[in-house]
């Protein structure tokens, strides 16, 4: 009897699934063109860690990911999660969206079983892609029975980080990954953590696949910014907002009465920070104005959060939403 696990791959593109024309080429390449099963056959080492079941669920540039693909992911990953013959789950993935997809992931995680992103800063075709052993270093640790009751994570560049709190703080350099604190773990000269896994809250209800996510906009602000763009962005119909603030969330006196307005009138604010490292803590523009500090999340994944919870909570209630962003921005990672 092989009791190797048993590891679910979803592909869904990126650039470790890119092709360029010239092998030495790592920037002109088209992302999401290479199948679940030329990316797994690359690695035939694969087979001493796990068997693998593949499939693919889009095979996308990651910057046209959609919030409908996000729920997609969810559900499939989900399933693929209770299957009692399943381990633990592998997803291939683009690294320009990354983080957002890792936030919805982990917040409607729903099992002791891991989920593992991984990627690649180099196309498949490329002389030294490193999408190969970023894939096995991914099967590696989802194969781990340490990696049990953490949630989602990403492996990249031989580091373990947790699914939320991510940055990508590179746009080209291969470990273009970074995380709020440390890395969980590393993985080599083998999967080792550097601590023992840590109690999670209740996951968030997973919304229906066809389910619309509430539209939420991220304003950039800078010095001198006009707190107009908010009134455009309501107007337009985004249900939230979250801003991307210099420093620690730091509110611009000149947005104070705008914020205040949007909160009581029903359309829920959080404070992140256009830094690429740091949280975003409470303060007491928060009791000011009745916005909230996004913690961890970085603006993009502060807008997964906050379209999430419009969804499962709702902006009438203020209480359970404030909450829900709270434990999502939490430095414990749920």
């Amino acid at each position: 009897m092989n009791s190797q696990p048993t590891i679910a791959l979803v592909a869904t593109g990126g650039t470790i699934a890119g092709r360029s024309t010239s092998a030495i080429d790592t920037s002109g390449y088209v992302a999401g063109s290479i199948p679940a099963g030329e990316l797994v056959d690359a690695v035939p080492q694969l087979a001493a860690l796990a068997r693998i079941r593949m499939e693919q669920l889009c095979n996308i540039d990651s910057k046209d990911m959609t919030p409908e693909i996000w729920l997609r992911l969810a559900h499939r990953t989900r399933a693929l999660l209770a299957d009692p013959h399943i381990d633990g789950v592998v997803i291939t993935h683009g690294t320009d969206t990354m983080e957002e997809t890792a936030t919805v992931l982990d917040l409607v995680h729903d099992s002791a079983k891991p989920v593992v992103l991984t990627g690649s800063m180099r196309p498949a075709t490329a002389l030294a892609a490193d999408g190969p052993m970023n894939l096995f270093d991914a099967v590696a640790t989802a194969a781990n029975p340490a990696s049990k009751t953490r949630g989602v994570m990403l492996v990249f560049a031989e580091s373990i980080f947790p699914g939320r709190g991510l940055r990508k703080r590179h746009s080209s350099r291969l470990d273009a990954f970074s995380a709020v604190g440390a890395p969980l773990g590393r993985t080599r000269p083998r999967v080792h953590y550097y601590h023992p896994a840590s109690a999670r809250s209740d996951p968030a209800p997973l919304p229906p696949s066809d389910t619309r996510l509430p539209r939420v906009d991220i304003l950039y602000v800078a010095a001198g910014s006009a707190p107009a763009l908010a009134d455009a962005a309501v107007a337009d119909g985004a249900r939230g907002l979250v801003l991307a603030l210099p420093g620690n969330g730091s509110v611009p006196d000149a947005w104070l009465g705008t914020i205040t307005r949007m909160v009581a009138g029903g359309v829920p604010v959080v404070r992140a920070s256009r830094c690429g490292e740091g949280t975003v803590s409470a303060r007491e523009v928060d009791r000011q104005t009745g916005c909230w500090p996004g913690g961890v999340l970085s603006p993009a994944a502060a807008r997964v959060a906050l379209m999430l919870g419009l969804s499962v909570q709702g902006a009438r209630d203020s209480a359970a939403l404030s909450d829900f962003i709270s434990r999502a921005g939490s430095p414990e990672h749920g």
